[in-house]
């Protein structure tokens, strides 16, 4: 039945849908494809009538020329057997791989390419006899299952019935026909019979598949909340990311001031950015930034930096620029090497004894 639960209003998300395909659940009919098989089955039968009746006919005359002479004996049976299985493979082979093509082909259109290994595992649950009786007495789809079976079996014994009515003119005539005219009334019979009966069956199949589809979709159908909680676990929780954001900030920072007390100097805003610059020509060519930070991490770093005595210099238009631009770890880009190059050789020169 269509789902029962209003809470669950929403489509279901792709991964819902590739998890109930990954247990082996999708969206087909069987009545759907039992019908067109048995469509092409029929038709198949009638064009490869002349090629069964050829071997079938050929296989007779055989016997009844050569075969009746036969030694009876163990190698002679087994002759037999392997001939009369060669010509029943040669009868029926064409007709099996037709079908079996056509039901691959309707199967494949329904649900697609899939693969779903767990369908063979075995579930305890189908050893459960209550919860199996339930399903049989109470579950509705056992009903409407039942309703298909039985017009189904009506169409199948209304067909014939109608065939032959219409035919009932033409009966008496074969009295008069030869055998071979007789077979081939027949045959044309029943293969009319079989045409009258599959159209109202695809019919049904075709009702009985949109109905699959929409059950199929109904059931997966998802409540705002589950919508909530997949994203979550696709996405990762917002508190979780958080929390790691903050945990990968402390420790960034944490190696910063690690490296502010090796710092040539400090260059503030002087309130809200601080920047640390590392100049060591065996190292790099520029001085590099080793730590910078803004407001509550600023005043860390330059607490770190009156702690060690580096050098701290107020320049605000440079402090914001490189805090801006440049990453820790990174060398100053050349546009500021004349201002950070003239900060430096002003705290050389106060470093220099008298």
């Amino acid at each position: 039945m269509a789902q029962s639960d209003p809470s669950k209003t929403e489509d279901p998300t792709k991964r819902r849908i590739d998890k109930a395909r990954d247990q082996g659940s999708v969206g087909k009919s069987q009545d759907f494809t039992k019908a067109v098989t048995l469509l092409f089955a029929t038709v198949s039968a009638y064009y490869l009538c002349g090629h069964m009746g050829g071997e079938v006919k050929r296989l007779f005359i055989w016997f009844f020329q050569e075969g009746v002479n036969a030694e009876v004996s163990t190698q002679g049976i087994y002759e037999l057997f392997l001939m009369v299985s060669t010509r029943l493979a040669v009868i029926l082979l064409p007709l099996l791989l037709i079908l079996c093509l056509v039901t691959y082909i309707v199967m494949r259109l329904q649900v697609g390419a899939l693969w779903a290994p767990k369908v063979f595992e075995f579930k305890f649950r189908f050893l459960d006899i209550a919860a199996g009786l339930k399903r049989i007495l109470i579950d509705p789809k056992i009903f409407i299952r039942l309703g298909k079976s039985v017009l189904q079996a009506v169409i199948v014994g209304v067909a014939p019935y109608m065939v032959l009515k219409s035919e009932a003119g033409n009966l008496l005539p074969l009295f008069f026909a030869t055998p071979e005219g007789i077979a081939v009334y027949l045959l044309g019979l029943v293969y009319k019979m079989f045409l009258y009966a599959l159209v109202p069956m695809i019919l049904l199949g075709v009702i009985d598949l949109w109905w699959q589809k929409f059950e199929y979709k109904e059931q997966l159908k998802m409540t705002k909340q589950e919508i909530k909680d997949e994203r979550k676990q696709m996405e990762g929780d917002p508190f979780i990311k958080q929390k790691q954001r903050q945990k990968m900030m402390e420790s960034m920072a944490k190696r910063m001031m690690e490296k502010v007390p090796k710092a040539d100097v400090v260059i503030t805003n002087p309130t809200h950015f601080a920047v640390a610059l590392q100049y060591d020509v065996m190292v790099a060519p520029a001085p590099i930034v080793v730590a910078k930070g803004v407001d509550h991490l600023a005043e860390k770093i330059k607490e770190v930096a009156r702690e060690h005595n580096v050098p701290i210099r107020e320049n605000k238009p440079l402090a914001r620029a490189l805090y801006k631009q440049v990453e820790v770890g990174d060398m100053i880009p050349e546009e500021m090497y004349q201002a950070v190059a003239a900060i430096l050789a002003q705290i050389r020169k106060a470093q220099r004894p008298a």
